[in-house]
């Protein structure tokens, strides 16, 4: 698949106040990619529906993966590729209205993977049951500190209201479950709004990449709507950042006419780098006169966003075309035909970027990123 724009200047915004910029042919300096799928090897994890465990919450044996498995967190365990994806059972009829599980498959390569036959995050008889049936555990983030604690932000999805749920682990694969991101901040206002896609801040410490503190504080990017933040000292608890009347402060909106007219929602973990912050980020396109007409009403496309290392609220640049879109036929076709990549798990292994995202909310897929290089993302339609 071609990587080259054919007569396209891609258009950067820059958001402090400083005119437009243009480069031919290439993505700006800070951004990470382009980045290409391997040739004959997407998607990577497809269902399953040989595999069933017993649902606690059930009582009995269930197909946990036969419908999709998609949308997936990823991670370095032991120096292999650990990704954590979303998987659906046959219960129910449509997108959120069956039950979701976090399956585990780890790989050598980030290309061929062993899974295992059962889900390692799932609703249980436990202190998060009413948060989490009968929707489940959906669309994972995780990073890791420094020691080795493994975090995954996830949504608690009960079939009435979502909420951003924290768990904590040493190996992945026994997972502790702290409830609500946002359950004690201000009184647990928060707990009580729709909150998704959660983005702890990172770094590379050598070849590892390793949540980050920033004026002594763990940062988190969540959001499905707009961009929003919050700050933790335990990586637990979550404080929103609030304007003086205790509202959501939106770091970045939905546009008209661009790619992410409808939705912009946090990607995968965000990392720190020598030109600021960076957050890939999922957008939705708009079906009506304020979408963008170059994409497919409603399809998911990526972006990135560019923040200040020193003040993770400060937007200093964003792109204004996607890097990343829906292009091959598994991408638009499954449970949404309108095209997804949806990212939300991105590693650095063996000198290469690897990024995991959902195709069409059914399979999962792989691309890759070498630094050494610096190419365009997808073609414009």
């Amino acid at each position: 698949m071609k990587k080259i724009f054919t007569g396209l200047a891609l258009t950067l915004t820059m958001l402090a106040g400083v005119a437009f910029a243009q480069t031919e042919n290439k993505l700006p300096d800070w951004t990470f990619g382009g980045f290409q799928r391997p040739a004959g090897v997407n998607p990577v994890i497809s269902p399953d529906s040989t595999t069933t465990f017993f649902c606690p919450m059930n009582k009995r044996q269930v197909d946990w993966e036969s419908n999709d498995t998609f949308n997936p967190a990823a991670t370095i365990k032991d120096g292999k590729i650990v990704v954590l994806y979303r998987a659906e059972d046959k219960a129910g009829r449509a997108i959120g209205k069956r039950t979701s599980r976090l399956g585990y498959a780890e790989s050598e390569d980030g290309i061929t993977f062993k899974r295992r036959k059962e889900p390692v995050l799932y609703p249980a008889e436990d202190g998060q049951k009413k948060n989490e049936w009968p929707g489940g555990c959906e669309d994972p983030r995780v990073a890791v500190t420094e020691d080795g604690l493994y975090v995954i932000i996830y949504t608690q999805w009960n079939q009435d209201k979502a909420r951003l749920g924290i768990a904590t682990s040493r190996d992945l694969l026994k997972w502790e479950k702290h409830g609500p991101a946002f359950s004690k901040a201000f009184n647990g206002k928060f707990n009580e709004i729709w909150s998704k896609s959660g983005s702890i801040i990172t770094k590379l410490v050598g070849d590892k990449q390793v949540i980050a503190k920033i004026n002594g504080k763990y940062w988190l990017y969540f959001g499905e709507a707009n961009v929003n933040l919050a700050s933790s000292t335990d990586l637990i608890n979550w404080t929103p950042l609030v304007d003086k009347n205790e509202n959501l402060v939106n770091l970045i909106s939905p546009r008209k006419g661009f790619f992410d007219s409808n939705l912009t929602e946090c990607g995968p973990p965000a990392i720190v780098t020598e030109k600021g912050i960076v957050l890939l980020y999922n957008g939705k396109n708009d079906k009506g006169e304020d979408g963008d007409k170059r994409f497919t009403p409603n399809s998911y496309c990526a972006g990135q966003v560019l923040f200040d290392k020193n003040d993770p609220s400060k937007v200093l640049a964003r792109l204004d075309v996607p890097f990343f879109r829906p292009m091959e036929s598994f991408e638009k076709s499954g449970q949404y035909v309108a095209g997804t990549v949806f990212i939300e798990g991105m590693v650095y292994f063996k000198n290469k970027w690897l990024l995991y995202y959902g195709c069409a909310d059914s399979r999962v897929g792989v691309a890759v990123y070498d630094p050494k290089t610096k190419t365009p993302g997808d073609p414009l339609p």
